[in-house]
């Protein structure tokens, strides 16, 4: 499995597990609040309102949460977040895409700019590594769903591009337009997935040693603890012993 998608499931084990799961919950309600600000309050008529309260549900957000992130979109509460995205260079060369959600761009860029420099990377122009990622829809099963045959026809069937299955599980992907058709198929067929939503897929990765991934994971945990950041990706490539070290 890439190193990419090893992270994933790094992190989506460390989102179940740390103390930093109030902070999570906070990022995942935003997403919830623009959203349901951006367009109508109803998932079922909002796509990206329905992918956002699906990933909450996936981290095991309490339906009261998405409820009241909802409401608040409507009452017109909170402050209006400008979404941008920033790109640059991390330990080794490796590239990073950085998504955040802000009432102030200033303070974001200032925080950003810093931590890139304090961790051994530098922050670029936006475009600057942009070109080696593809914009995709990803929904993740586990493995206990099917053997990899059977979700391969499935995600076939209802439309996705290609599927990458091992013993941690099924990452499926598919088009960012189409994810939310996707998704639907996917569930009528397999139930209820583990994530579904939007990412940065590299076409081209860097090869890592545990001194680089070591580097690299504190550039990215010290990003993803600003509140302004919603999520990081770099397109890294590290053997399964320099993971298992991890």
């Amino acid at each position: 499995m890439a190193g990419h998608s090893k992270w994933a499931n790094i992190q989506h084990r460390k989102g179940r597990q740390d103390a930093v799961r109030s902070k999570l919950f906070s990022k995942l309600s935003k997403e919830i609040t623009v959203a349901a600000k951006m367009g109508d309050p109803d998932p079922d008529k909002n796509p990206r309102l329905r992918m956002a309260v699906k990933e909450a549900k996936s981290q095991s957000v309490p339906k009261d949460v998405i409820d009241r992130a909802i409401k608040k979109s409507q009452a017109g509460e909170g402050d209006d977040y400008e979404e941008i995205r920033y790109e640059g260079y991390g330990p080794n060369g490796v590239a990073v895409i950085v998504e955040a959600m802000t009432d102030n761009r200033n303070r974001t860029a200032s925080t950003v700019r810093s931590t890139f420099s304090k961790n051994g990377g530098n922050l670029g122009e936006t475009g600057s590594v942009g070109f080696m990622f593809d914009r995709k829809g990803e929904v993740v099963y586990p493995a206990t769903v099917g053997d990899a045959d059977t979700v391969f026809e499935a995600a076939i069937e209802a439309g996705a591009e290609d599927v990458e299955s091992s013993d941690d599980g099924h990452v499926i992907y598919c088009a960012d337009s189409d994810l939310n058709d996707v998704s639907n198929a996917l569930e009528a067929a397999l139930g209820e997935s583990e994530s579904t939503k939007l990412i940065w897929k590299p076409t081209t990765s860097t090869d890592m040693d545990l001194v680089g991934m070591q580097k690299l994971m504190k550039l990215i945990d010290a990003l993803e603890d600003d509140d302004d950041i919603q999520r990081v990706t770099a397109n890294f490539e590290a053997s399964d012993e320099v993971m298992e070290q991890l």
